[in-house]
């Protein structure tokens, strides 16, 4: 059982010829993940980097069987490109655009509920299953095959992580980069979720920042949960001045549970295993798995 991608997953590239597109997915495929063809309107019967071009989602879920779509479309029309991948049947979509407007995400966020897809993103940096498929930006040589599921709204943190899980002997099983955005698609609790009802997975690295609930709403479904598996939780953004966007848009203290501080109290209250420096979370999986 993996979670969300692997080896078997036919995977498209929306944004498939534009430089952006072409750079990572000619990583992706380097990396041996499954990428069966890409998406540029207009260029459709063409061949890029080995692969066809499509001049629509629904011309690749036709011809070439896709059930997994990266869009590296540009923010502007990146938010059609989430809602044509979602009404061709895709059923997983992994954005990485950044800087969609928030209005357009609304728009998407009610409009793909009537599908069966699961949104990743905008904003983030992909989800890797090491050893079956990289979908997504982060470098592959971080990750090794392993049973710590990894859940961040941040990409760097995200390969820190990795870097550190690994260094202590162990590996991941999957990451989910859920972004960094106001409005995402898949949240932290629902990345816990999956974890939580995945068999190759024993542990899980979660790492929040200021700004939003989705951190405290993981902790509390996980403490309602059972806490069936142990959870190692960072929040990046303590030293964050109140009322500043700091990088992530959604990074942003609004009210008094926004707070670095507040998270962790709640997760700790959860039964959460909080670390205060990000340098700490290779240690902590490390003592909690030995």
């Amino acid at each position: 059982m993996s979670v969300l991608v692997n080896k078997d997953s036919k995977i498209i590239v929306q944004g498939f010829t534009g430089s952006e597109g072409t750079f990572h997915a000619t990583q992706m495929i380097e990396y041996g993940t499954n990428i069966v063809g890409g998406v540029t309107p207009g260029k459709g019967g063409q061949t890029h980097i080995g692969k066809p071009v499509f001049n629509s989602v629904n011309e690749a879920v036709i011809k070439a069987g896709a059930d997994t779509s990266i869009i590296f479309v540009p923010p502007v029309f990146a938010a059609d490109a989430i809602m044509e991948a979602a009404a061709s049947g895709i059923r997983v979509i992994i954005a990485i655009t950044e800087g969609i407007p928030v209005n357009d995400m609304v728009k998407v966020f009610d409009y793909i509920k009537s599908f069966q897809c699961t949104l990743i993103g905008p904003n983030c940096p992909g989800v890797i299953t090491p050893g079956e498929a990289k979908v997504g930006i982060m470098p592959g040589f971080v990750f090794s095959k392993g049973n710590v599921g990894v859940i961040s709204k941040s990409g760097t943190l995200t390969y820190e992580a990795a870097d550190q899980v690994v260094k202590e002997g162990y590996g991941i099983s999957t990451a989910i980069g859920i972004g960094g955005d106001p409005i995402i698609g898949t949240t932290t609790k629902d990345a816990v979720e999956l974890f939580m009802n995945d068999k190759d997975t024993k542990c899980i690295v979660m790492i929040g920042e200021i700004g939003g609930q989705l951190e405290a709403d993981a902790a509390k479904w996980i403490k309602k949960n059972g806490n069936k598996k142990p959870v190692i939780g960072f929040i990046a953004g303590e030293t964050a001045p109140k009322g500043r966007t700091m990088g992530h848009a959604g990074a942003i203290v609004g009210g008094s549970e926004d707070t670095a501080q507040a998270k962790k109290s709640i997760m700790r209250e959860c039964g959460i295993y909080v670390v205060d420096s990000p340098a700490d979370i290779g240690k902590k999986v490390a003592e909690i798995l030995k």
